[in-house]
Protein backbone atom coordinates (compact mmCIF):
# COMPACT_ATOMS: atom_id res chain seq x y z
CA UNK A 1 0.00 0.00 0.00
CA UNK A 2 2.74 2.43 0.95
CA UNK A 3 4.70 1.54 -2.21
CA UNK A 4 1.65 2.30 -4.35
CA UNK A 5 1.10 5.62 -2.62
CA UNK A 6 4.75 6.64 -3.02
CA UNK A 7 4.81 5.66 -6.69
CA UNK A 8 1.59 7.60 -7.25
CA UNK A 9 2.99 10.74 -5.65
CA UNK A 10 6.21 10.28 -7.59
CA UNK A 11 4.36 10.00 -10.89
CA UNK A 12 2.24 13.08 -10.17
CA UNK A 13 5.30 15.15 -9.30
CA UNK A 14 7.13 13.93 -12.41
CA UNK A 15 4.14 14.89 -14.56
CA UNK A 16 4.03 18.27 -12.83
CA UNK A 17 7.69 18.90 -13.67
CA UNK A 18 7.13 17.98 -17.33
CA UNK A 19 4.08 20.23 -17.48
CA UNK A 20 6.05 23.12 -15.94
CA UNK A 21 8.82 22.75 -18.54
CA UNK A 22 6.44 22.44 -21.51
CA UNK A 23 4.07 25.18 -20.32
CA UNK A 24 6.83 27.74 -19.99
CA UNK A 25 8.25 26.88 -23.40
CA UNK A 26 4.95 27.25 -25.25
CA UNK A 27 3.59 30.09 -23.10
CA UNK A 28 0.70 28.09 -21.60
CA UNK A 29 -0.40 29.01 -18.06
CA UNK A 30 1.00 26.36 -15.74
CA UNK A 31 -2.30 25.71 -13.96
CA UNK A 32 -4.10 25.12 -17.27
CA UNK A 33 -1.37 22.70 -18.31
CA UNK A 34 -1.79 20.77 -15.07
CA UNK A 35 -5.56 20.45 -15.51
CA UNK A 36 -5.07 19.25 -19.10
CA UNK A 37 -2.52 16.71 -17.88
CA UNK A 38 -4.94 15.51 -15.19
CA UNK A 39 -7.70 15.09 -17.76
CA UNK A 40 -5.34 13.21 -20.10
CA UNK A 41 -4.22 10.86 -17.33
CA UNK A 42 -7.81 10.12 -16.39
CA UNK A 43 -8.99 9.58 -19.99
CA UNK A 44 -5.96 7.34 -20.51
CA UNK A 45 -7.23 5.05 -17.78
CA UNK A 46 -4.85 6.07 -15.00
CA UNK A 47 -6.38 6.43 -11.54
CA UNK A 48 -4.12 7.87 -8.86
CA UNK A 49 -6.33 6.69 -6.00
CA UNK A 50 -6.14 10.17 -4.47
CA UNK A 51 -9.62 11.63 -4.19
CA UNK A 52 -10.27 15.36 -4.41
CA UNK A 53 -12.19 15.78 -1.15
CA UNK A 54 -12.99 18.77 1.09
CA UNK A 55 -10.84 17.21 3.81
CA UNK A 56 -7.82 16.91 1.51
CA UNK A 57 -8.13 20.49 0.30
CA UNK A 58 -8.78 22.13 3.66
CA UNK A 59 -6.53 19.95 5.82
CA UNK A 60 -3.48 19.44 3.63
CA UNK A 61 -3.38 21.60 0.52
CA UNK A 62 -4.89 25.00 1.32
CA UNK A 63 -2.83 26.05 4.42
CA UNK A 64 0.59 26.16 2.70
CA UNK A 65 -0.75 28.09 -0.30
CA UNK A 66 -2.39 30.75 1.86
CA UNK A 67 0.60 30.98 4.21
CA UNK A 68 3.09 31.29 1.34
CA UNK A 69 1.09 34.06 -0.33
CA UNK A 70 0.73 35.93 2.98
CA UNK A 71 4.49 35.91 3.52
CA UNK A 72 4.78 38.42 0.67
CA UNK A 73 1.93 40.72 1.75
CA UNK A 74 3.38 43.84 3.34
CA UNK A 75 1.45 45.07 6.35
CA UNK A 76 1.70 48.76 5.41
CA UNK A 77 0.19 48.11 1.97
CA UNK A 78 -2.54 45.93 3.43
CA UNK A 79 -3.56 48.69 5.86
CA UNK A 80 -3.54 51.22 3.02
CA UNK A 81 -5.69 49.08 0.72
CA UNK A 82 -7.88 47.54 3.46
CA UNK A 83 -11.09 49.57 2.80
CA UNK A 84 -11.11 48.56 -0.86
CA UNK A 85 -10.04 44.95 -0.33
CA UNK A 86 -12.47 44.29 2.53
CA UNK A 87 -15.37 45.94 0.71
CA UNK A 88 -14.88 43.81 -2.40
CA UNK A 89 -14.18 40.69 -0.35
CA UNK A 90 -17.23 40.86 1.93
CA UNK A 91 -19.86 43.12 0.33
CA UNK A 92 -18.84 41.93 -3.13
CA UNK A 93 -19.22 38.29 -2.13
CA UNK A 94 -22.70 38.96 -0.74
CA UNK A 95 -23.77 40.78 -3.92
CA UNK A 96 -22.37 38.08 -6.17
CA UNK A 97 -23.95 35.28 -4.13
CA UNK A 98 -27.34 37.02 -4.27
CA UNK A 99 -27.19 37.42 -8.06
CA UNK A 100 -26.23 33.78 -8.59
CA UNK A 101 -28.79 32.40 -6.11
CA UNK A 102 -31.67 34.40 -7.56
CA UNK A 103 -30.72 33.40 -11.09
CA UNK A 104 -30.46 29.69 -10.31
CA UNK A 105 -33.83 29.81 -8.54
CA UNK A 106 -35.78 31.80 -11.13
CA UNK A 107 -34.09 30.62 -14.34
CA UNK A 108 -33.27 26.99 -13.55
CA UNK A 109 -35.98 26.29 -11.00
CA UNK A 110 -33.71 25.16 -8.18
CA UNK A 111 -35.11 25.37 -4.68
CA UNK A 112 -33.89 28.25 -2.55
CA UNK A 113 -31.76 25.93 -0.43
CA UNK A 114 -29.68 24.66 -3.34
CA UNK A 115 -29.64 28.07 -5.05
CA UNK A 116 -28.33 29.89 -1.98
CA UNK A 117 -25.83 27.14 -1.27
CA UNK A 118 -24.49 27.32 -4.82
CA UNK A 119 -24.44 31.12 -4.77
CA UNK A 120 -22.37 31.18 -1.59
CA UNK A 121 -19.77 28.64 -2.74
CA UNK A 122 -19.30 30.05 -6.25
CA UNK A 123 -19.25 33.75 -5.29
CA UNK A 124 -15.80 33.84 -3.74
CA UNK A 125 -12.77 33.85 -6.00
CA UNK A 126 -10.41 31.02 -5.21
CA UNK A 127 -7.05 31.93 -3.61
CA UNK A 128 -5.41 28.81 -5.03
CA UNK A 129 -6.24 29.71 -8.63
CA UNK A 130 -5.74 33.47 -8.36
CA UNK A 131 -2.37 33.28 -6.59
CA UNK A 132 -1.07 30.65 -9.01
CA UNK A 133 -2.12 32.77 -11.99
CA UNK A 134 -0.71 36.05 -10.68
CA UNK A 135 2.67 34.46 -9.94
CA UNK A 136 3.08 33.69 -13.62
CA UNK A 137 2.15 37.18 -14.80
CA UNK A 138 4.29 40.30 -14.70
CA UNK A 139 1.38 42.28 -13.31
CA UNK A 140 1.31 45.73 -11.76
CA UNK A 141 2.23 45.42 -8.07
CA UNK A 142 -0.95 47.08 -6.83
CA UNK A 143 -3.16 44.97 -9.09
CA UNK A 144 -1.45 41.79 -7.93
CA UNK A 145 -1.75 42.81 -4.29
CA UNK A 146 -5.46 43.63 -4.57
CA UNK A 147 -6.29 40.43 -6.45
CA UNK A 148 -4.33 38.16 -4.14
CA UNK A 149 -5.43 39.74 -0.86
CA UNK A 150 -9.08 39.94 -1.96
CA UNK A 151 -9.11 36.29 -2.99
CA UNK A 152 -7.63 35.34 0.38
CA UNK A 153 -9.98 37.45 2.51
CA UNK A 154 -13.26 36.76 0.71
CA UNK A 155 -12.98 33.09 1.62
CA UNK A 156 -14.21 34.10 5.09
CA UNK A 157 -17.40 35.58 3.66
CA UNK A 158 -18.03 32.55 1.46
CA UNK A 159 -17.40 30.16 4.35
CA UNK A 160 -19.82 32.04 6.60
CA UNK A 161 -22.51 32.15 3.90
CA UNK A 162 -22.04 28.46 3.16
CA UNK A 163 -22.20 27.59 6.87
CA UNK A 164 -25.34 29.66 7.36
CA UNK A 165 -26.99 27.93 4.40
CA UNK A 166 -26.08 24.53 5.84
CA UNK A 167 -27.51 25.60 9.21
CA UNK A 168 -30.73 26.77 7.54
CA UNK A 169 -31.04 23.51 5.60
CA UNK A 170 -30.53 21.62 8.87
CA UNK A 171 -33.47 23.46 10.41
CA UNK A 172 -31.57 25.86 12.66
CA UNK A 173 -32.90 29.40 13.06
CA UNK A 174 -30.90 32.01 11.16
CA UNK A 175 -31.47 35.72 11.83
CA UNK A 176 -29.75 38.95 10.82
CA UNK A 177 -28.20 39.12 14.28
CA UNK A 178 -26.83 35.59 14.06
CA UNK A 179 -25.41 36.31 10.61
CA UNK A 180 -23.59 39.43 11.85
CA UNK A 181 -22.32 37.64 14.95
CA UNK A 182 -21.16 34.62 12.96
CA UNK A 183 -19.31 36.85 10.50
CA UNK A 184 -17.63 38.80 13.31
CA UNK A 185 -16.60 35.66 15.18
CA UNK A 186 -15.31 34.03 12.02
CA UNK A 187 -13.12 37.01 11.13
CA UNK A 188 -11.89 37.89 14.60
CA UNK A 189 -11.44 34.27 15.65
CA UNK A 190 -9.48 33.38 12.52
CA UNK A 191 -7.17 36.38 12.80
CA UNK A 192 -6.63 35.80 16.53
CA UNK A 193 -5.76 32.12 15.99
CA UNK A 194 -3.17 33.03 13.39
CA UNK A 195 -1.56 35.75 15.50
CA UNK A 196 -1.46 33.68 18.67
CA UNK A 197 -0.02 30.55 17.04
CA UNK A 198 2.49 32.34 14.83
CA UNK A 199 3.43 34.82 17.55
CA UNK A 200 4.13 32.07 20.06
CA UNK A 201 6.23 30.10 17.58
CA UNK A 202 8.19 33.22 16.59
CA UNK A 203 9.08 33.75 20.25
CA UNK A 204 10.50 30.21 20.29
CA UNK A 205 12.30 30.80 16.97
CA UNK A 206 13.98 33.85 18.47
CA UNK A 207 15.79 31.58 20.93
CA UNK A 208 17.48 29.59 18.15
CA UNK A 209 19.86 30.48 15.33
CA UNK A 210 19.35 27.14 13.56
CA UNK A 211 17.65 27.84 10.21
CA UNK A 212 16.16 24.32 10.13
CA UNK A 213 14.45 24.90 13.47
CA UNK A 214 13.14 28.26 12.22
CA UNK A 215 11.85 26.65 9.05
CA UNK A 216 10.10 23.87 10.96
CA UNK A 217 8.40 26.40 13.22
CA UNK A 218 6.95 28.22 10.18
CA UNK A 219 5.45 24.92 9.00
CA UNK A 220 3.86 24.54 12.43
CA UNK A 221 2.61 28.13 12.19
CA UNK A 222 0.89 27.46 8.85
CA UNK A 223 -0.79 24.17 9.70
CA UNK A 224 -1.22 24.88 13.42
CA UNK A 225 -3.04 28.18 12.93
CA UNK A 226 -5.26 26.73 10.20
CA UNK A 227 -6.04 23.58 12.18
CA UNK A 228 -6.81 25.44 15.40
CA UNK A 229 -9.14 27.84 13.60
CA UNK A 230 -11.03 25.04 11.86
CA UNK A 231 -11.33 23.20 15.17
CA UNK A 232 -12.86 26.33 16.72
CA UNK A 233 -15.12 26.74 13.64
CA UNK A 234 -13.64 30.08 12.60
CA UNK A 235 -11.85 30.98 9.37
CA UNK A 236 -8.81 28.79 8.77
CA UNK A 237 -7.84 30.85 5.73
CA UNK A 238 -7.77 34.08 7.75
CA UNK A 239 -5.77 32.28 10.44
CA UNK A 240 -3.14 31.12 7.93
CA UNK A 241 -3.25 34.56 6.30
CA UNK A 242 -2.58 36.44 9.53
CA UNK A 243 0.06 33.89 10.58
CA UNK A 244 1.86 34.27 7.25
CA UNK A 245 1.73 38.07 7.39
CA UNK A 246 3.10 38.07 10.94
CA UNK A 247 5.96 35.75 10.00
CA UNK A 248 6.70 37.67 6.80
CA UNK A 249 6.59 41.15 8.31
CA UNK A 250 7.88 40.59 11.84
CA UNK A 251 9.96 37.41 11.70
CA UNK A 252 12.97 38.52 9.60
CA UNK A 253 13.46 41.70 11.64
CA UNK A 254 13.10 40.25 15.14
CA UNK A 255 12.98 36.47 15.43
CA UNK A 256 14.35 34.78 12.31
CA UNK A 257 17.99 34.93 11.27
CA UNK A 258 19.03 36.14 7.81
CA UNK A 259 19.85 32.60 6.70
CA UNK A 260 16.58 31.38 8.19
CA UNK A 261 14.62 34.07 6.34
CA UNK A 262 16.11 33.04 3.00
CA UNK A 263 15.39 29.37 3.75
CA UNK A 264 11.79 30.16 4.67
CA UNK A 265 11.10 31.97 1.39
CA UNK A 266 12.72 29.24 -0.72
CA UNK A 267 10.99 26.41 1.12
CA UNK A 268 7.53 27.95 0.87
CA UNK A 269 8.01 28.71 -2.83
CA UNK A 270 8.76 25.00 -3.29
CA UNK A 271 5.80 23.98 -1.09
CA UNK A 272 3.45 26.19 -3.12
CA UNK A 273 4.72 24.63 -6.36
CA UNK A 274 4.11 21.10 -5.07
CA UNK A 275 0.70 21.92 -3.65
CA UNK A 276 -0.50 23.69 -6.79
CA UNK A 277 0.71 20.74 -8.86
CA UNK A 278 -1.30 18.23 -6.85
CA UNK A 279 -4.45 20.37 -6.70
CA UNK A 280 -4.72 21.12 -10.41
CA UNK A 281 -3.80 17.61 -11.50
CA UNK A 282 -6.58 16.28 -9.26
CA UNK A 283 -9.00 18.91 -10.57
CA UNK A 284 -8.24 17.76 -14.11
CA UNK A 285 -8.73 14.12 -13.16
CA UNK A 286 -12.06 14.89 -11.51
CA UNK A 287 -13.21 17.09 -14.42
CA UNK A 288 -12.68 14.16 -16.79
CA UNK A 289 -14.93 11.96 -14.64
CA UNK A 290 -17.66 14.58 -14.27
CA UNK A 291 -20.74 14.01 -16.43
CA UNK A 292 -21.68 17.63 -17.11
CA UNK A 293 -23.60 16.98 -20.34
CA UNK A 294 -26.60 15.84 -18.29
CA UNK A 295 -26.81 19.34 -16.80
CA UNK A 296 -25.83 21.41 -19.82
CA UNK A 297 -28.40 24.20 -19.40
CA UNK A 298 -27.84 24.61 -15.62
CA UNK A 299 -24.08 24.61 -16.28
CA UNK A 300 -24.36 27.35 -18.92
CA UNK A 301 -26.62 29.37 -16.63
CA UNK A 302 -24.22 28.88 -13.72
CA UNK A 303 -21.28 30.19 -15.76
CA UNK A 304 -23.19 33.25 -16.97
CA UNK A 305 -24.57 34.02 -13.51
CA UNK A 306 -21.15 33.64 -11.87
CA UNK A 307 -19.75 36.19 -14.34
CA UNK A 308 -22.76 38.47 -13.85
CA UNK A 309 -22.40 38.32 -10.07
CA UNK A 310 -18.72 39.20 -10.31
CA UNK A 311 -19.61 42.07 -12.67
CA UNK A 312 -22.08 43.54 -10.20
CA UNK A 313 -19.61 43.24 -7.34
CA UNK A 314 -16.54 44.74 -9.03
CA UNK A 315 -18.03 47.53 -11.13
CA UNK A 316 -20.60 48.79 -8.62
CA UNK A 317 -18.25 48.77 -5.63
CA UNK A 318 -15.46 50.30 -7.69
CA UNK A 319 -17.61 53.41 -8.14
CA UNK A 320 -17.34 54.18 -4.42
CA UNK A 321 -13.62 54.91 -4.79
CA UNK A 322 -13.46 56.94 -8.01
CA UNK A 323 -12.73 60.16 -6.08
CA UNK A 324 -10.45 58.70 -3.41
CA UNK A 325 -6.82 57.64 -3.14
CA UNK A 326 -8.02 54.03 -3.52
CA UNK A 327 -9.38 54.69 -7.00
CA UNK A 328 -9.28 51.72 -9.36
CA UNK A 329 -9.39 52.54 -13.05
CA UNK A 330 -11.86 50.99 -15.45
CA UNK A 331 -9.07 48.86 -16.92
CA UNK A 332 -8.17 47.60 -13.44
CA UNK A 333 -11.82 46.72 -12.85
CA UNK A 334 -11.83 44.74 -16.09
CA UNK A 335 -8.82 42.77 -14.82
CA UNK A 336 -10.33 42.23 -11.37
CA UNK A 337 -13.54 40.99 -12.99
CA UNK A 338 -11.98 38.59 -15.49
CA UNK A 339 -9.20 37.48 -13.14
CA UNK A 340 -11.65 36.33 -10.47
CA UNK A 341 -11.04 32.63 -11.03
CA UNK A 342 -12.87 29.79 -9.32
CA UNK A 343 -11.07 26.60 -8.39
CA UNK A 344 -10.32 24.18 -5.59
CA UNK A 345 -12.17 26.13 -2.90
CA UNK A 346 -15.46 26.13 -4.81
CA UNK A 347 -15.10 22.42 -5.54
CA UNK A 348 -14.35 21.62 -1.90
CA UNK A 349 -17.51 23.41 -0.76
CA UNK A 350 -19.59 21.84 -3.54
CA UNK A 351 -18.43 18.36 -2.57
CA UNK A 352 -19.36 19.17 1.04
CA UNK A 353 -22.97 20.02 0.12
CA UNK A 354 -25.63 17.84 1.81
CA UNK A 355 -26.45 14.78 -0.27
CA UNK A 356 -30.08 15.08 0.82
CA UNK A 357 -30.59 18.04 -1.51
CA UNK A 358 -32.63 17.06 -4.59
CA UNK A 359 -30.27 19.20 -6.70
CA UNK A 360 -27.07 17.77 -5.14
CA UNK A 361 -25.72 16.05 -8.26
CA UNK A 362 -26.62 19.02 -10.45
CA UNK A 363 -25.01 21.43 -7.97
CA UNK A 364 -21.70 19.52 -8.01
CA UNK A 365 -21.70 19.22 -11.81
CA UNK A 366 -22.47 22.92 -12.31
CA UNK A 367 -19.70 23.86 -9.86
CA UNK A 368 -17.24 21.77 -11.88
CA UNK A 369 -18.47 23.42 -15.09
CA UNK A 370 -17.91 26.91 -13.68
CA UNK A 371 -14.43 25.93 -12.51
CA UNK A 372 -13.60 24.43 -15.91
CA UNK A 373 -14.73 27.62 -17.67
CA UNK A 374 -12.78 29.71 -15.18
CA UNK A 375 -9.54 27.79 -15.67
CA UNK A 376 -9.66 27.26 -19.43
CA UNK A 377 -11.42 30.38 -20.73
CA UNK A 378 -10.54 33.02 -18.14
CA UNK A 379 -7.17 31.52 -17.21
CA UNK A 380 -6.04 31.24 -20.85
CA UNK A 381 -7.27 34.69 -21.92
CA UNK A 382 -6.20 36.67 -18.84
CA UNK A 383 -2.51 37.01 -19.89
CA UNK A 384 -3.58 38.58 -23.21
CA UNK A 385 -5.95 40.93 -21.39
CA UNK A 386 -3.15 41.90 -19.02
CA UNK A 387 -0.77 42.61 -21.91
CA UNK A 388 -3.45 44.70 -23.61
CA UNK A 389 -4.02 46.69 -20.41
CA UNK A 390 -0.29 47.44 -20.19
CA UNK A 391 -0.36 48.67 -23.78
CA UNK A 392 -3.27 50.98 -22.96
CA UNK A 393 -1.47 52.24 -19.84
CA UNK A 394 1.69 52.89 -21.85
CA UNK A 395 -0.21 54.81 -24.51
CA UNK A 396 -1.95 56.85 -21.81
CA UNK A 397 1.36 57.79 -20.18
CA UNK A 398 2.82 58.77 -23.58
CA UNK A 399 -0.14 61.03 -24.36
CA UNK A 400 0.06 62.64 -20.91
CA UNK A 401 3.75 63.39 -21.42
CA UNK A 402 3.12 65.00 -24.78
Amino acid sequence: MHEVELSTVGLLLFVACLVAIISRRIGLPYTVGLVVAGIALSLGGYRSGIQLTPELIFTLLLPPLVFEAALHLHWSQFVREAPLVLNIAFVGTLLSAAVVACGMHWLIGWGWQAALLFGSLIAATDPVSVIAMMKEQDADKRLRFIMESESLVNDAAAAVLFGLCIAWISGESVSAGSIALSLLLTIAGGVLCGLVVAGGLLVIAGRSDDHLVELTLTVLAAYGSFGLAEELEVSGVLAALSAGMLVGNWGPQRSITERGGQSVIRFWDFAAFLTNSVIFLLIGSREADQAMTAYLWPAMAGIILALLGRTVAIYSLGEFYVRSRLKITLVTRHLLFWGGLRGALALALALAAPTTLPEHDALVSVAFAVVAFSIFVQGLSFPALLRHSKLIAGQSQTSNQT
